[in-house]
């Protein structure tokens, strides 16, 4: 079916292009800060070509149209470009060009690549740089062309911020400067430009509400080795966070200020930039007159290492989280098929189970509440127009997380609604049992996501089966669901960071099956890495779970689980049961004996996972 409202939109951006001499246009998915989430103020890339998935790049020329997204949305982007002309390019798939490819093919000798460069990341601005140099292509950088003719666009965000308490930061602003000093100056750096934004909010101990599940204020900062600087907009400080920001002898100024402070510096200094987050723009102004130190943002790795007082509110969290999502469980299986749920109305008597827990601030991304079909694609997301009726068959997917005073969780299951196929039952089990060898991981010190991702992909490579996307992320504290740099990932992907775990770090554990037009499945956990035991040959580490919701007994076919991972499974649940079930009514706790199989005989004495 013809979109005529997104070929209308790139009729009127290519005119504009030629106007101004622009030969092809980029759009990623980012706002001034590289967010993975945008506020609809940034959302300029779905304006023109419909598609709505969190990663993805538009490049528009004169005679098409192109989107770059990754496996999670192939599905979904095949759904949502239909009759736009965009056409799909589907990334590190065999013979898929990336943009850089691409360009460097198209462009010809001399022509213009536009974009905004306060939404490109310097390293992939310079990657075009560098692939293009030999085409004399010029960049034209410093204009919003496509929002600029976007009519009736939302305005720039400004949420009121509020201060983060040292009793649930666990650490004081002082201490985290200087902890960030000392990283400059192993680096010989004298300053440090930052503009990712959660890494600003773990920082100055704040918290905005600038971006739709993450709360996280517009905002860079500028440290030095006496001085820090944040540039937020006035408007979204009251006088209790003006007096807080003082009191930490933070400088302030406009938001929009930052451009012009970095290019009034003096010459000759050492400025620490990551060119991965900050932006093309950005990068280009300081370093009109500073020597630039390119390495990773210190604050990162600072804030993915939880603190004691963190992982002590995460673990009390998690539980209340668990909960909630466990009475879910039980209202879906004993409603379907006696009172109309569809995926819509089972994601928001989810949310309003989690708003009954006092902590509960927001959710930490929107639910994605996938039936049947639906659930092959990894970020479905049901709508008032397109969403789907459960029936009592199949099975519901549903991925969801809160944020809330004292932690952000994470946490997918896949709930059997009714009769389901041998071969879901087959998918199902191998996912349960993927998921749970991962968790029973015992490494040494200095392994990374990639050594230990083919503990959950294995069984499911042996059969031919695997799924389009890492295995895990880091989680923030009452920020930013999806946190780096520790991940797990069998691929080596370019320009990703890839750290060793450290103790104190979180990590998803969320292996799946995803077939087209059949089914969707994952099963996802956070759990915390942890010291184990040392010894010659060195620092074993192990991880502990924060997750505790039950497992669907009913989509289990033992056979295709290792005896290893059948103790694991029944361990896991011992423990879901013990924890949960205080928590509970007397029906929701003798539905959740039975729902984990808590008597079960097989059980060994005091299992753990």
């Amino acid at each position: 079916m013809e979109n005529i409202v997104i070929k209308e939109r790139l009729t009127a951006l290519r005119q504009k292009l030629r106007q101004e001499g622009i030969d092809y246009y980029l759009i990623p998915t980012a706002d001034f800060h590289n967010s993975e989430y945008v506020n609809a103020y940034f959302t300029v890339r779905e304006h023109y070509c419909g598609f709505t998935g969190s990663n993805g790049s538009l490049v528009v020329w004169q005679d098409g149209a192109a989107l770059w997204t990754d496996g999670r949305y192939f599905i979904q982007a095949e759904h949502e470009l239909e009759g736009t002309t965009v056409e799909l390019m589907r990334m590190q798939q065999e013979g898929v060009p990336t943009i850089e490819e691409f360009l460097k093919k198209e462009m010809r000798q001399g022509q213009t690549l536009g974009f905004d460069g306060r939404v490109v990341p310097a390293s992939e601005g310079m990657c075009y740089e560098k692939a293009l140099k030999d085409k004399e292509i010029r960049f034209a950088y410093d204009q919003d062309i496509a929002g600029g003719i976007w009519e009736d666009r939302p305005p720039l965000p400004a949420g009121p911020v509020k201060v983060l308490t040292e009793e649930v930061a666990g650490r004081s602003t002082a201490q985290k400067l200087k902890d960030v000093r000392e990283k400059l100056a192993k680096e010989k750096a004298g300053s440090f430009l930052l503009s990712k934004l959660d890494d600003l909010m773990w920082l100055f101990n704040i918290r905005g509400c600038d971006v739709e599940c993450n709360p996280v204020a517009l905002s860079y900062a500028y440290i030095t080795e006496k001085e820090a600087h944040l540039f937020i907009q006035d408007k979204a400080l009251s006088e209790e966070v003006k007096a807080d920001l003082a009191q930490k002898q933070i400088i302030v100024h406009p938001y929009e200020a930052v451009v012009d402070f970095l290019k009034a510096m003096p010459e000759g200094g050492t400025v620490l930039v990551d060119p991965r987050q900050v932006s093309y723009a950005l990068y280009k102004a300081v370093g009109e007159k500073q020597q630039l130190v390119e390495a990773s943002n210190p604050t990162e790795l600072l804030k993915a290492v939880k603190n004691p007082v963190e992982l002590a509110n995460m673990e009390k969290i998690f539980l209340k989280d668990s909960v909630a999502l466990t009475k879910f469980i039980y209202w879906v299986k004993t409603n379907i098929g006696k009172t109309e749920i569809t995926e819509i109305t089972a994601a928001d008597h989810l949310e309003q189970l989690r708003r009954a827990i006092p902590e509960f601030l927001d959710l930490s991304f929107p639910t994605i509440s996938a039936y049947g079909p639906n659930a092959a694609m990894m970020h479905y997301a049901p709508t008032a127009e397109n969403h789907a009726v459960c029936k009592p068959e199949g099975m519901l997917l549903v991925d969801s997380g809160g944020q809330y005073l004292g932690g952000t969780t994470d946490v997918t299951r896949t709930i059997v609604l009714g009769p389901v196929t041998e071969e879901q039952k087959m998918h199902y089990t191998l996912v349960a049992g993927a998921m749970l060898q991962l968790t029973a991981a015992r490494w040494l010190y200095g392994c990374t996501g990639r050594n230990l991702d083919i503990l959950a992909r294995q069984r499911l490579w042996n059969i031919g089966l695997d799924y389009q996307c890492g295995t895990g992320h880091g989680v923030g504290y009452i920020l930013n669901v999806h946190e780096g740099p520790q991940n797990l990932r069998w691929k080596f992907v370019g320009g990703l960071a890839e750290v060793p775990f450290e103790e104190g770090m979180d990590i998803t554990n969320e292996p799946g099956v995803y077939i087209q037009d059949s089914h969707g499945i994952r099963i996802e956990n956070v759990m915390v890495a942890k010291n184990d035991v040392k010894n010659e040959y060195g620092q074993f580490m192990h991880f502990e779970t924060l997750t505790w919701v039950p497992i669907d007994m009913e989509a289990i076919d033992e056979k295709y689980l290792t005896e290893e991972q059948r103790m694991l499974l029944y361990g896991y649940q011992k423990q879901v049961y013990d924890k949960v079930s205080p928590y509970l009514t007397e029906e929701e706790a003798q539905w959740l004996r039975r729902e984990t199989r808590a008597d079960s005989t097989i059980l060994l004495e005091n299992q753990k996972v």
